[in-house]
């Protein structure tokens, strides 16, 4: 674990906290956990995670990001420090919280431990879609769990012709594709069948959605792949990023998504094995009784 040196009384002197705007009970562990801070010699702001805008001219003058919500917070905060390698520090105040390092009641605890430098930082690949309509890329997104491409409101397939690295692969005939990092495994990706990553794999994995007379396994695929996917529809289609950003797709409409430039950084305060354990227990699955 990393270590402030001696000449440094915190590991972080400039911290950034927000907090689920619906939750009254983030909001106030917020001014709590910014007085903690204060207490110890570190400067800190606090703000909703909604206010985007705001806090992205803020981000560049903080090395430490805590987030006090669930997993959606979390995937929220990952684009917002994009491009700063500013660690995520999550507090959990969702349900599943796979993403969140920290307890309600623990953190005066781990909040101080982080801040003395007893830590390690778990890098995650994230995805960077592109979306091309007529020769020309309309928009980009960057995505820590997955891209979906989907049906719309309609129950009518779409046809998905899928190319990696230039070469076709297949049509999906489905209702859908998730093209998911190892961080969305544990997400919509789990959901539709597909298998379980560790996170700090840096591979794709493509899983269809409901699929019609066409391919119905899961795919994992090699680091560093590009993965096109031509929409072939004639209705509206989704283009869906972490479940957070949803966009009309039209008939030849294609997505373009490769590895991303720079990647999420979350503070750990666990042992480095924590997410074979952390996973049985968020899913319910019971340890065996000690003889």
């Amino acid at each position: 674990m990393a270590r402030a040196s001696k000449s440094s009384q915190l590991a972080f002197h400039h911290v950034g906290i927000l907090y689920h705007p619906q939750l009254t009970e983030a909001r106030v562990m917020a001014a709590e956990i910014l007085e903690f801070l204060e207490s110890l010699g570190a400067s800190a702001w606090v703000s909703s995670s909604s206010d985007e805008e705001a806090i992205s001219c803020r981000i560049p003058a903080i090395d430490l990001l805590i987030v006090i919500g669930g997993d959606g917070s979390m995937l929220r905060a990952a684009r917002i420090t994009a491009n700063h390698d500013i660690p995520i520090l999550g507090v959990n105040m969702g349900h599943l919280g796979f993403l969140v390092e920290v307890q309600p009641a623990e953190w005066p605890d781990l909040v101080k431990q982080a801040l003395c430098g007893y830590y390690w930082i778990e890098q995650r690949m994230v995805v960077n879609a592109e979306h091309w309509r007529d020769d020309q890329i309309i928009n980009r997104y960057e995505a820590l769990n997955e891209v979906v491409i989907s049906r719309g409101q309609m129950a009518r397939v779409v046809r998905l012709n899928t190319y990696i690295d230039g070469g076709f692969l297949t049509t999906y005939i489905a209702d859908g594709l998730i093209v998911s990092t190892a961080t969305g495994s544990t997400a919509y990706a789990l959901a539709a069948g597909g298998p379980i990553l560790p996170p700090e794999l840096e591979n794709f994995l493509l899983v269809p959605i409901a699929p019609h007379l066409s391919l119905d396994r899961a795919l994992v695929l090699s680091k560093g792949v590009t993965v096109e996917i031509q929409v072939s529809t004639d209705h509206i289609a989704v283009l869906t990023v972490d479940g957070q950003i949803e966009v009309e797709l039209a008939h030849d409409d294609e997505i373009v998504m490769r590895a991303g430039p720079w990647q999420a950084q979350f503070l750990r305060l666990r042992e480095k094995n924590y997410f074979y354990q952390s996973l049985m227990h968020r899913l319910g699955w019971p340890h065996p009784k000690k003889r």
